[in-house]
């Protein structure tokens, strides 16, 4: 098929989502932050490509496209499996468990699922009456599982659709929703080495809590006896946090007897995000691969008033940095790497990040 037909049906697939992401996406607008909810959906659980600012929309591989660009699911050779345990903000006592698999399916096609799960600890119950507690502890369960499908168009084009389920609960208060992702990455020159990616992010309806810890007793109006009723108190819809990132990437190699020698490789990645709730962000990083064996990485996110204390709106600060250590094993090419990664913040003692895959 003609490539340049599948780009045009591609963004006509787009279409509907960027026409209406012209007020929302497209839109960052810092006066409605803190109007949209299920905000941990910005959270990104994986090691690898949070080592370098989320930077890499147009370059991210295998399982963990799923958060940046879900065409980068379709690279997957056959199997990959990705465990990572994430400290949030160390310090807070919030931990973030994810897991994942990828499947090629076919010649062209991949499948995807992921479970990021979120751990508050044990926190006090506390009420009007008793501030101080002593009445057990609860805690609160965030749980997004996310399933992809991604297929290979041509030698140069990469797409891909995830629809993730979103759940939101204490022990009495609950709130579920679904949103979909979308994702195009376009990959050409003489090596593949220029890389552009698109990819819409959090669309879905609205969602809401509900749950008997929006009730209460309240005395009957007009009641002559000391009765008393319950009484549902209506919560509020909130939107999702959309958005839509735009990026590109090369892949520079050492040349040698005017022939490329993959053996290194530094890799520069630039991603624009513009968010509906939030500051839009510049994200930029940097990579050197050895052999793919060894990989080192840093990068960095800006938004608009980030190295300024009075003016910051994030407890990220911007700089983040990752190493990767990946060795083959086997005789059909498997691999096992660890990856890690950091994120500066202010307050707490950053953001970091452990990960064990296997490509089978």
């Amino acid at each position: 098929m003609n490539k340049k037909l599948i780009i045009l049906s591609a963004l006509t697939i787009f279409s509907p989502f960027l026409w209406r992401g012209a007020g929302e996406v497209l839109a960052g607008n810092p006066d409605r932050a803190g109007q949209a909810g299920a905000t941990e959906l910005l959270i990104n659980p994986w090691a690898r490509s949070s080592g370098w600012a989320g930077a890499n929309t147009a370059g991210v591989r295998g399982l963990e496209a799923l958060y940046g660009n879900v065409a980068g699911t379709a690279f997957t050779q056959k199997t990959e499996l990705l465990f990572t345990h994430t400290q949030w903000l160390k310090g807070t006592g919030i931990g973030i468990n994810s897991f994942g698999l990828t499947q090629r399916v076919g010649e062209t096609g991949t499948i995807g699922l992921a479970i990021m799960a979120m751990d508050f600890g044990e926190i006090p119950i506390t009420t009007v009456e008793q501030p101080e507690g002593g009445l057990g502890t609860y805690s609160p369960q965030f749980l997004n599982i996310t399933a992809s499908y991604a297929k290979i168009f041509s030698d140069n084009i990469y797409g891909g659709l995830a629809v993730k389920v979103i759940t939101e609960k204490t022990s009495n208060v609950s709130a579920r929703g679904v949103a979909l992702d979308a994702g195009i990455q376009y990959v050409t020159g003489k090596n593949e080495q220029l890389k552009f990616g698109i990819a819409l992010k959090n669309v879905g309806p609205r969602m809401k809590f509900s749950g008997d810890g929006l009730s209460f007793k309240a005395p009957v109006p007009s009641s002559t006896q000391s009765n008393t009723m319950t009484v549902e108190q209506r919560a509020a819809q909130y939107e999702l946090p959309s958005l839509l990132n735009i990026g590109a990437g090369y892949d520079f190699y050492v040349k040698k007897d005017s022939a490329f020698n993959k053996t290194h490789r530094i890799t520069g990645m630039a991603t624009f995000t513009s968010n509906s709730f939030s500051k839009d962000q510049f994200k930029i990083g940097v990579e050197y691969g050895w052999k793919n064996m060894l990989m080192v990485r840093a990068g960095y996110a800006y938004e608009k008033g980030i190295t300024n204390l009075e003016d910051r709106t994030s407890a990220l600060t911007g700089p983040t940095a990752g190493f990767t250590f990946e060795m083959p094993f086997g005789k059909n090419k498997s691999t096992f790497a660890l990856d890690y990664s950091y994120q500066a913040t202010n307050p707490f003692n950053g953001t970091h990040a452990l990960g064990a895959r296997i490509n089978l």
